[in-house]
């Protein structure tokens, strides 16, 4: 058997799932979900696993239905589940169904399923129950089903029990929608793209959230140019603990209160006034933030920067030499209120480079020590194409933590 347990091949009769316009709106509304429609997801999966166990039924599934193709999302106790065409599908019926629910006690005794090759033959399926699932819009995307290949009938509370999971898998659905605008609202706070125009410089950088959203920060800016005419660069790097939308959460404000700070205060004075300004947030969640903060002055070459608790820094000179300034650092923010940090400086001349990452870097490396010794050289060859390959390696490996990486090059 291929696939079409979750189908019903050449159904027949009722349910039909309301013709071209319904079925194009439907495939709309799916994209607009941002979701993976077979791409297999935990957070489904808890649920096909509990309603199984629930009903005792031998299979239970999410599906979703575009214009042609019914796709599982999720299955449980049915692994070889396939994509079927739409005319197949026997949730169709149920998207199709005025109560947004089928119940199909014996399938063999059903005009609309009793031709049904599963049903005839191998495995022999009997029972079916699937309740519709919505979206916002009210659009009928997928369903929650159950199939039993022994004919089952169900009570008043089993169909309440059907509808609160499937409003589970609702909700999920809907979360994907809120996750995918979080992430277009963090995308829109990151640099506009991974580069920095400033004249004698090459600064680039890159940040990859190990999920939707992430805790990771970057940042960078021109500051208004002094009476000499001169337009320092601030840059920022910090990692929020934890992941996910609390972690984003924070970080956009995170990001606000160094960007006050930063335009009027050098790196230690402005990590001190955003510190004390994040007191009460980073107390009332029990959250830490590392992060570098640095101030780059083009025509000196001379960098400056406060560490709080971050230390995940690389100075690699014009002639090979690496270094690893200010590994001591001082405390994250959120340790001890009224905290002081120190500022550290270097200058930089024709070829040096300074790195600056996050954490989830690391992770991209057999080893801590195989990482600082694989990113100095790969950074000082090309900045650009570290970067690129880094945010690469990143996406590709679905990283456990979110991957930030800036890097500045004093080109003369």
């Amino acid at each position: 058997m291929t696939g079409g347990i979750v189908g019903a091949e050449h159904a027949g009769g009722g349910g039909d799932t309301g013709g071209t316009g319904v079925a194009e709106g439907r495939a709309h509304a799916l994209e607009a979900l941002g979701i993976g429609v077979s791409e297999r997801e935990e957070r489904f999966d808890r649920i096909t696993r509990l309603a199984r166990r629930l009903f005792g039924v031998e299979i239970a599934a999410v599906t979703l239905l575009d214009e042609d193709t019914q796709w599982v999302k999720s299955e449980s106790g049915y692994p070889q589940a396939e994509p079927v065409p739409l005319d197949d599908s026997m949730c169709r019926v149920t998207l199709g169904d005025p109560a947004a629910r089928t119940v199909v006690e014996d399938a063999r005794s059903d005009p609309r399923f009793a031709r049904n090759r599963f049903v005839v033959g191998e495995p022999g399926v009997r029972f079916y129950a699937g309740e519709a699932l919505t979206t916002s819009s009210g659009t009928r995307v997928g369903t929650l089903c159950l199939f039993d290949s022994r004919p089952r009938t169900l009570t008043a509370g089993d169909l309440e029990v059907l509808h609160e999971l499937a409003a589970w898998a609702e909700a999920e659905l809907q979360r994907s929608v809120e996750m995918e605008r979080a992430a277009e609202v963090q995308r829109a706070l990151l640099p506009g793209s991974g580069t920095l125009t400033v004249d004698g410089y090459e600064i680039v950088g890159c940040c990859v959230p190990a999920r939707a959203v992430g805790g990771d920060l970057m940042d960078w800016y021109r500051l208004p140019p002094d009476d000499d005419g001169e337009a320092d660069v601030v840059l920022t790097l910090g990692d929020v603990m934890g992941k996910g939308i609390g972690a984003a959460l924070l970080m956009a404000t995170v990001r606000s209160a160094l960007r006050t700070a930063g335009r009027r205060a050098g790196p230690a004075e402005a990590v001190r006034q955003a510190a004390s300004a994040l007191e009460p947030d980073l107390e009332g969640t029990g959250t830490l933030v590392t992060l570098c903060q640095a101030r780059l002055n083009p025509r000196s070459g001379v960098l400056r920067w406060a560490d709080a608790g971050h230390g995940l820094m690389v100075l690699v000179r014009a002639d090979g030499t690496v270094l690893r300034p200010g590994t001591g650092g001082g405390l994250p923010l959120g340790v001890l209120p009224d905290d002081r940090w120190s500022e550290e400086c270097v200058a930089l001349g024709p070829g040096d480079l300074v790195v600056a990452f996050s954490d989830g870097v690391l992770d991209l490396f057999p080893t801590t020590e195989g990482a600082f010794a694989e990113v100095a050289p790969l950074a000082a060859a090309d900045p650009a194409g570290f970067v690129a390959a880094l945010e690469g390696r990143a996406r590709a490996a679905a990283a456990p933590d979110d991957v930030t990486c800036v890097v500045v090059r004093r080109c003369r």
